[in-house]
C-alpha cells in the first residue's frame, strides 16, 4: 500500500466525516438527507486537485439531469402512469444520457439519481431532489476543499521514478543485445521480448507523466517545487522514441543474424563495431547525471556509430554485396542513429531540474 494511498484515504475519511458533521447547516437542504455528504465527498476525492474538481463538476451535472428525469417521471406517475413503466423509462432515459462522453463522471449518476427521485421521494419530490443535490454539492466542496488544503497531491517524484525505471530497462536491453552480438550469441526472441516489455512499460509511464502534469493543475505546490512543467513530457517523448526505435534496431540486428552465413553478412570487425556502438548507446539511454557525462557519453556514441557506418560503407559495395545485405546493414545504423538522435536532448540536460552527484 503506497504512501499517497493511505493519505488519500485519510483524508477522504475526515472529508467525509466533516461534511456529514455539517450537513445539517446547509442551507435550503432538509436535515433528514445529510447522509448525502459523505456521498458527495467520496465522488470528489481523486489524486489530483484538478480530477477532483472536474468529477465533482461532473457529478452535479449528472446528478441534476438524472433529477430531472425523477421529477419528470413523478409527474407523469401523478397523471396516471403506472409507476413501473416510469421506472422503466427513468432507468432507460438514464442509460442513454450515460453515453454521453462529456457528461464524464456524472454519467453514472443519471440513472441512480432519477431512480432515487422517483421511488424515494415520496410525497416532497421537489424538497428531497433539493435537498439531495445541495447536499452532494455540499460534499463535493467539502472534498475539493480538503484536498485542497491537507497535503495537495503531487506525483513529480512518481513520474521521476518510472521514467527512471524506462531508462535504465531501455539501457539494459541494448547493453545485453550489444553483448550477445559481440559474443556471436544474439536471440532474437528475448530481445523481441524485452522490446514489448518496454512498450508496456511506455505506456505505465505515459500514463505517470500525465497524472504528475495533471497533478499541477490548481496545485499550489505545483508552482514551486520540481522541474519545468514540460520537463517529464519532453523526457517521455524522447524515450518514447528511442524505446520504439531499440525495437526496429532489433528486428534489424534479428535480420543480420538470424541466418546461417552469419559472418558473411556481418563480418566478424563490422558485427564487433555495431556491439560496440549499441553498447555506447546503451550508457547514454541509461546515464542521468547531467550535461558532465551526458555530453562525453553523447561524442562516444557518436564516434561509435560513425565508426560502424564507415566499415559498411568500405565493405557494402554492389560490385561484391547483395542489395538486400547492404540495406540490412545500413538499417541497423539508421535505427541506432534514431536511438542516439531521441536521447541527444537527455545528454544536454540535467535530470530532475538539478545536476545529480
Amino acid at each position: 500500500m503506497s504512501a499517497d494511498r493511505l493519505l488519500l484515504a485519510a483524508k477522504t475519511a475526515a472529508a467525509a466525516a466533516l461534511a456529514w458533521y455539517l450537513a445539517p447547516l446547509v442551507p435550503f437542504a432538509q436535515n433528514e438527507y445529510s447522509y448525502y455528504a459523505p456521498l458527495g465527498v467520496l465522488v470528489s476525492m481523486y489524486p489530483t486537485i484538478a480530477r477532483s474538481a472536474v468529477s465533482g463538476l461532473q457529478t452535479l451535472i449528472g446528478l441534476a439531469a438524472g433529477i430531472g428525469l425523477g421529477l419528470a417521471a413523478q409527474a407523469l406517475v401523478g397523471a396516471g402512469m403506472p409507476r413501473i413503466i416510469a421506472v422503466a423509462a427513468v432507468v432507460g432515459l438514464g442509460v442513454l444520457l450515460a453515453g454521453v462522453r462529456s457528461l464524464g463522471s456524472g454519467r453514472d449518476w443519471v440513472a441512480i439519481a432519477g431512480l432515487f427521485v422517483l421511488l424515494l421521494g415520496g410525497a416532497d419530490p421537489d424538497g428531497y431532489s433539493s435537498s439531495y443535490l445541495i447536499t452532494v454539492a455540499f460534499g463535493i466542496l467539502v472534498g475539493v476543499v480538503v484536498n485542497l488544503v491537507v497535503i495537495p497531491p503531487l506525483r513529480l517524484r512518481q513520474a521521476e521514478e518510472r521514467l527512471v525505471q524506462l531508462r535504465e530497462g531501455l539501457g539494459d536491453a541494448l547493453h545485453a543485445m550489444a553483448d550477445a552480438l559481440a559474443a556471436h550469441a544474439f536471440d532474437p526472441e528475448p530481445a523481441r521480448a524485452a522490446a514489448a516489455g518496454l512498450a508496456d512499460a511506455l505506456a505505465d509511464v505515459r500514463d505517470e507523466v500525465e497524472l504528475a502534469d495533471e497533478s499541477r493543475r490548481y496545485n499550489p505546490r505545483g508552482r514551486r517545487s520540481g522541474p519545468p512543467r514540460d520537463a517529464h513530457r519532453l523526457r517521455l517523448e524522447a524515450l518514447a522514441v528511442a524505446a520504439e526505435s531499440t525495437r526496429e534496431l532489433t528486428a534489424a540486428v534479428a535480420e543480420l543474424t538470424d541466418t546461417d552465413g552469419v559472418d558473411e553478412r556481418l563480418p566478424v570487425d563490422m558485427r564487433q563495431s555495431l556491439a560496440a556502438a549499441i553498447r555506447t548507446a546503451a550508457g547514454l539511454v541509461s546515464d542521468r547525471a547531467g550535461t558532465d557525462t551526458g555530453v562525453l557519453r553523447l561524442n562516444d556514441a557518436d564516434a561509435a556509430l560513425d565508426d560502424y557506418v564507415d566499415r559498411v560503407r568500405r565493405l557494402s559495395t554492389p560490385e561484391t554485396t547483395e542489395r538486400s545485405l547492404i540495406l540490412d546493414r545500413w538499417d541497423a545504423g539508421v535505427t541506432l542513429r534514431r536511438v542516439i538522435d531521441a536521447c541527444r536532448p537527455l545528454a544536454e540536460t540535467v535530470e530532475g531540474g538539478r545536476r545529480e552527484r
